[in-house]
């Protein structure tokens, strides 16, 4: 049943995808808001934000357990439903993709202040001082990153626990370590070491099984070089295995130091080969739909040998 989910609920996101799913994290980013003013202090820093986590991750999950055992107790279909809108509403494949695709397409036009402009809608920062090849380049970055995000990860969590549970308990854990990982507020410091924490505990193993994936769909060696020998240098080092292995599956240079926000943020390079092009941006979007199908292969043998036993 996983397997039919997943399947029909990336067919519905390619047929209609979400526009927004900004209304869908508004409630609850007003319930992390409450958490962080009621929770934020305390003598036990630590507990309090293990306490804060869990209190806004646990009932959430409850009431979609609650609503999946009911779907489930009205029949397999309704289950399957179920299943197949909570990867509606989790994945974000085609949300993320639009973004590429635009800066993709400016850039065949030679419109590179719209190619900027869509970039830094993507990052939520100014690109405007940003040349041709470090827009392509950054798209591409984007891109490994949110198929890592908002499809790999999303899946294996969904495959690994049961109904719909892993899905929405990752994507709660990512939000969470966004809002309150970026609070600079010294008394709350102990929700953002926690939420970081809990996320980048959820991230380790998609985000290896991702890389490893784009390895074996693109340039095996190189990939496995780049991961061992350059994803260290990254700053998050998750990110960075996912982006080493996916700049050296495709053949590419990613990282290096760009000019973002009026600044020059300096950064490791990533990957063997060529500077980065147009071309190699439809090259990326080859390698993620390749190394989607390996994991939807995986998924169909186990779903056809746990039919079988």
């Amino acid at each position: 049943m996983s397997f039919l989910a997943l399947v029909a609920a990336l067919l519905l996101e390619q047929w209609r995808p979400l526009a927004d799913r900004g209304s869908l994290y508004s409630l609850f980013e007003r319930y992390a808001t409450f958490l962080e003013r009621l929770l934020g202090g305390g003598e036990s820093k630590q507990g309090m934000g293990i306490l804060a986590w869990l209190v806004a991750v646990v009932p959430p999950l409850l009431g979609a357990w609650l609503v999946y055992a009911l779907a489930q107790g009205a029949g397999s279909l309704f289950a399957l439903s179920a299943n197949v809108v909570i990867l509606y509403l989790t994945m974000g494949f085609r949300q993320q993709g639009r973004y590429f695709a635009e800066i993709q397409l400016a850039l065949k036009d030679n419109d590179i202040a719209k190619a900027r402009d869509a970039l830094s809608a993507w990052r939520r920062s100014d690109c405007g001082d940003l040349d041709r090849e470090a827009v392509a380049r950054l798209a591409i970055e984007e891109a490994l990153i949110a198929s890592h995000h908002h499809v790999f990860a999303v899946i294996f969590w969904f495959a690994f626990l049961p109904g719909p549970l892993g899905a929405i308990l990752y994507r709660l854990a990512m939000f969470l370590s966004h809002r309150w990982g970026g609070a600079p507020d010294s008394e709350t410091g102990h929700l953002r070491s926690f939420a970081r924490s809990a996320f980048a505990a959820l991230d380790w193993l998609p985000a290896r099984l991702a890389a490893g994936t784009f390895a074996v769909v693109g340039d095996f060696e190189d990939a496995v070089y780049c991961w061992r020998a350059q994803a260290a240098s990254w700053a998050d080092y998750t990110q960075g295995v996912v982006l080493a292995s996916g700049a050296g599956a495709l053949g590419v240079k990613l990282g290096m130091p760009i000019r973002e926000n009026g600044e020059v943020l300096e950064r490791p390079e990533l990957g063997l080969g060529d500077p980065v092009d147009e071309a190699h941006m439809e090259t990326t979007v080859g390698l993620i739909w390749r190394a989607l199908m390996v994991w939807l292969i995986v998924l169909l043998l186990v779903a056809l040998v746990g039919a079988v036993t």
